[in-house]
């Protein structure tokens, strides 16, 4: 009987502390093509890392890696909730003050590869700024 109270209270305890991982993981490399409000139509190329130490249950964290011909790169974080992934981003030369924050949905296109469309806003790149950018993983 004792053998039976300390195993319900080993799984009970276990039980307690277990959160599941349901979060999809987004990590990769992305090719990117953009409109901006004030640069116009370009190319980049998005990196995402999973930090799975700050991601649980539909919760996922992520380093942020934007990388722009001929602009330079983008640092930042994404955090995701579900499909929906919300980026910061900032061009290394803080001296532009061009960053910014987007909203993106992630699904699967035609061939099964994890895509988003992102929508931006950057508040004090020439007096504000937005843009659109699609985005499939490689």
């Amino acid at each position: 009987m004792k053998y039976l109270v300390l195993m319900f209270l080993v799984i009970l305890g276990v039980n307690n502390h277990v959160v599941a991982a349901s979060y999809q993981d987004y990590s990769g490399v992305y090719t990117c093509s953009g409109d901006d409000a004030h640069e116009g139509k370009y190319t980049g190329t998005v990196t995402m890392k999973l930090k799975p130490e700050h991601s649980r249950a539909s919760y996922a964290s992520y380093d942020f890696k934007l990388e722009v011909p001929g602009y330079g790169i983008y640092l930042g974080h994404a955090a995701a909730n579900g499909n929906h992934v919300a980026m910061h981003f900032a061009l290394t030369d803080k001296t532009t003050k061009d960053y910014g924050t987007g909203i993106a949905v992630m699904k699967k296109n035609k061939k099964g590869q994890w895509s988003f469309h992102k929508f931006y806003f950057e508040p004090e790149f020439k007096g504000g700024n937005t843009g659109l950018e699609d985005c499939v993983r490689k």
